[in-house]
């Protein structure tokens, strides 16, 4: 899904220590997927920064309180945002009128990475997607879909699934984040769940869920059993994949945002620590300049635009 490209380094002297720790905003639960990609990266972080990373949890709102918190923040490199496509990508079409702009709001510094998305049942339900969906044509009461919340990106791709296999009649159940998506299916109060490689790779292995299929292009190294969405349905094509960013509050200076661009991108180089995101369902992102991300951001946007405002008007018939 990435490209990687190659970003000047010249920032050895500039990674001097500070008396503060940066604090990493993560305005999501702790737990999931955004909080575990985190933690990895803040740890890693520290040696090339010279300063500590503190990872600091603000859910709420759609990733609103966490994402308030950072712009208001002083625009000096020690408040940083990793946020995902649900926050970043979505918020400015979600609310009326948008809290905030993520394009004045805020300055890119990484496109971090991503994870796959998949849909996913209880052990010993469907065996496919093709007869979860099937179930849902003919099952009374009717099939229930969890996912990590309304209008959250694995929201989205929940109902392109539907939109794609001929509008299948599920329920849509939203939760309160991955976790509790994961909980709600295990103990028996949805059918099925939109969630991805990273908060799901560990429980299928275990033989407590079944992944049905990837939303990838091509079928994930970590489970090369499990079908692609589109060869699972015989579609043209089927994409979908949450991915993180690494943001900083607009208004300071390009030196600060160079300083932790630098940081992350030698973070985000070394092997060790890609082989690490890579075996637990992350693929690590490219080393792009941030008129790259923001080109990125904006196709996003408009690919999405269309079937969130479909879905918006079938909530309010």
């Amino acid at each position: 899904m990435f490209r990687r490209g190659v970003i000047a380094c010249g920032f050895a002297g500039a990674a001097r220590a500070q008396d503060r720790p940066v604090r990493m905003v993560v305005p999501s639960q702790a737990g999931g997927t955004t909080d575990s990609f985190a933690r990895r990266v803040a740890v890693r972080m520290q040696p090339p920064l010279g300063q500590p990373v503190t990872v600091v949890n603000r859910p709420g709102e759609g990733g609103s309180i966490g994402t308030l918190e950072v712009i208001r923040a002083r625009p000096d490199g020690q408040t940083i945002l990793l946020s995902t496509a649900s926050t970043l990508c979505l918020h400015g079409m979600l609310t009326e009128p948008p809290r905030f702009d993520v394009f004045a709001d805020l300055v890119p510094i990484s496109l971090l990475g991503a994870s796959p998305v998949v849909f996913a049942v209880r052990s010993g339900g469907a065996s496919g997607l093709a007869e979860l969906l099937d179930a849902a044509r003919h099952q009374s009461p009717g099939l229930r879909f969890g996912s990590p919340g309304t209008g959250t990106y694995l929201h989205l791709a929940l109902e392109m699934l539907r939109r794609q296999a001929g509008e299948p009649p599920f329920a849509h159940v939203p939760f309160v984040g991955s976790s509790l998506t994961l909980a709600g299916l295990l103990a028996g109060q949805v059918d099925a769940i939109t969630a991805t490689v990273a908060n799901s790779l560990r429980p299928h292995r275990a033989g407590d869920i079944h992944i049905l299929a990837v939303a990838g292009a091509r079928r994930s190294p970590l489970l090369p059993e499990v079908p692609t969405v589109a060869e699972a349905l015989s579609l043209a094509e089927f994409e979908a994949a949450l991915w993180m960013t690494l943001m900083l509050p607009a208004g300071g200076p390009v030196t600060m945002r160079d300083r932790l661009a630098y940081a992350i991108n030698s973070t985000l180089s070394d092997r060790s620590l890609r082989v690490e995101l890579e075996q637990t369902g992350f693929e690590v992102g490219g080393l792009l300049s941030p008129a790259a991300i923001t080109g990125f951001l904006r196709a996003e946007q408009a690919r999405w635009r269309p079937l969130l405002q479909a879905v918006s008007r079938a909530r309010a018939k």
